[in-house]
């Protein structure tokens, strides 16, 4: 397994890590054991991030990470998340100093570790000063119970101040063939401040893959179905894009999905991509990106398949795109 640095600070990862939200939260259910023998194949085979949330459940997706990584904790670089407050009435986001404190110990708690190696701010609170919410993260730092922080869907200018504050390790957001947002501003802007960054989502939530033919195929209760790039005819426009993608991948002999992800693989060594799954044969199958290598001819043809914007819909309903790019 190749292995990438985010940040100046020098946190030391696997080229490829896991998103692990799917095993419990947002799309179809799966069986706790097929989910935890994932992750242990994962680090089997050199996969060393695992990223969850405190939100994803909520609460569940952390115990079983927790339960998963217990016998190999040394082998894991574990990032989590705080932020959305799915425990409050009034605050959709809550980046006020003692829930930052709160947060923690509970997602310790819940992990069953004495310390998180990344601990990211989900979403930026609005109401709050970025250098409160990141001066309570970095005297978490202080105390040893975290090594790295991060940010999630910020803005350039809430970056900065953040990285002012104490130094930032990662910057993680949306980034694939069709959302490709970050290229504008939040790239060259972490690119300045030596910022690593992780793209969540990077085979568009499986949408790249080329395995959906139809809205009908998401199950009953998946989150998927009420995101407006899978809705009427977005769903079909969306779905031209992947089948051009999977021409282009038929032709090198990989799946859509292994090129999807080499794509995002070869935007830059400062990037590392966390796709999600709960299968250990999908899992195998993303892995098997790293030996994609991508010419500049197929890397502009990718381009001209895909350029920014190409994605019909929002990635978000629009209550969740309010919380982007604060």
């Amino acid at each position: 397994m190749d292995s990438r640095t985010l940040g100046s600070p020098g946190l030391n990862v696997s080229a490829l890590g896991l998103g692990c939200m799917g095993m419990s939260f947002a799309y179809a259910s799966a069986p706790e054991e097929r989910s935890i023998a994932t992750i242990h194949r994962a680090t089997e085979l050199g996969v060393t991030l695992l990223d969850t949330a405190n939100v994803y459940g909520p609460e569940t997706n952390e115990r079983l990470v927790g339960r998963a990584i217990a016998d190999r904790r040394e082998r894991v670089v574990l990032a989590t998340k705080f932020g959305n407050a799915y425990d409050e009435e009034d605050r959709a986001v809550d980046g006020r100093a003692d829930y930052v404190r709160r947060s923690c110990e509970a997602s310790l708690e819940r992990l069953g570790v004495d310390h998180i190696d990344l601990y990211y701010q989900h979403r930026v609170d609005p109401d709050v000063p970025i250098e409160e919410t990141v001066g309570a993260m970095a005297e978490l730092v202080e105390q040893g119970k975290v090594r790295y922080l991060g940010l999630s869907e910020a803005a350039p200018e809430t970056i900065r101040r953040a990285h002012a504050t104490h130094p930032i390790t990662a910057l993680q957001t949306e980034y694939s063939l069709w959302s490709r947002d970050p290229e504008e501003e939040i790239l060259p802007t972490v690119r300045e401040l030596g910022i690593g960054f992780v793209a969540y989502s990077p085979l568009g939530r499986g949408f790249l893959t080329g395995r959906f033919e139809s809205p009908d195929d998401f199950e009953e209760g998946d989150w998927r179905r009420t995101n407006p790039r899978f809705q009427g005819e977005n769903f079909e426009r969306n779905l031209e894009l992947v089948e051009r993608v999977r021409g282009l991948a038929d032709a090198r002999g990989v799946s859509a999905g292994q090129l999807a992800l080499a794509w995002v693989l070869h935007r830059g060594d400062d990037i590392v991509p966390i796709p999600g799954t709960t299968r250990p044969e999908r899992l195998e199958e993303n892995i098997g990106a790293l030996d994609v290598r991508l010419d500049d001819e197929e890397i502009a043809r990718l381009d001209a398949i895909a350029p920014a914007g190409v994605a019909a819909g929002d990635r978000y309903p629009e209550p969740m795109m309010q919380r982007l790019n604060l």
